[in-house]
């Protein structure tokens, strides 16, 4: 059974546009930006703790770089309120960052992930936080990936790349749910 702390911190990563742009590989999850807004209302419902975190590429082609429009939240995924923002310039939103501390402040032990990309820095943000010692939830479905080349000529698509990160992440690094799981739980 899914345990929630009422303290557990929302982390959006990387919520933004640029991943739309025809730049990018395919992704597979066109539920996405519903789930992961139905996770925004819910926390902010209950008076939850929500921490956004954008990447701002260092890297000046990025559609993710700052003054790029797709730097920008996706629509509805911009913070509210005195909800803070955390940029990072790499996969983890820990390096860099003040997250940790912000996490301290708040006296969180538990966070709940969810956002693009799940194999990069999602996977990244919930290995770290958890060696870090926070119990991570990880939304399964309010996270999207790429597809990508496979070094050999072809492509491994990008509903693989998701559920072999889901299987890695969930044997060791975190709690694996849907959004349904978390609605669920919440509102029980």
């Amino acid at each position: 059974m899914l345990t929630l702390s009422s303290n557990a911190v929302l982390l959006p990563i990387d919520m933004q546009r640029g991943f739309d742009e025809p730049s990018w590989p395919p992704r597979w999850n066109a539920q996405v930006d519903q789930n992961g807004l139905a996770l925004l209302a819910l926390w902010r419902k209950t008076g939850r703790p929500i921490i956004h975190i954008r990447h701002d590429s260092a890297e000046p082609h990025s559609t993710l770089r700052p003054g790029h429009p797709g730097n920008a939240h996706r629509p509805g995924f911009e913070p509210q309120g005195d909800e803070p923002l955390v940029t990072k310039s790499v996969n983890s939103a820990f390096i860099g960052t003040d997250l940790d501390l912000r996490l301290r402040r708040l006296g969180a032990d538990q966070i709940v992930v969810f956002g693009i990309t799940t194999d990069m820095c999602v996977s990244t943000t919930v290995r770290m936080g958890s060696n870090m010692g926070y119990r991570v939830i990880l939304v399964e479905d309010a996270c999207d990936c790429c597809a990508l080349p496979d070094g050999k000529g072809g492509i491994v698509a990008a509903s693989d790349i998701h559920r072999a990160h889901i299987a890695t992440l969930g044997a060791e690094f975190a709690t694996v749910v849907t959004t349904g799981d978390m609605l669920a739980t919440v509102i029980a």
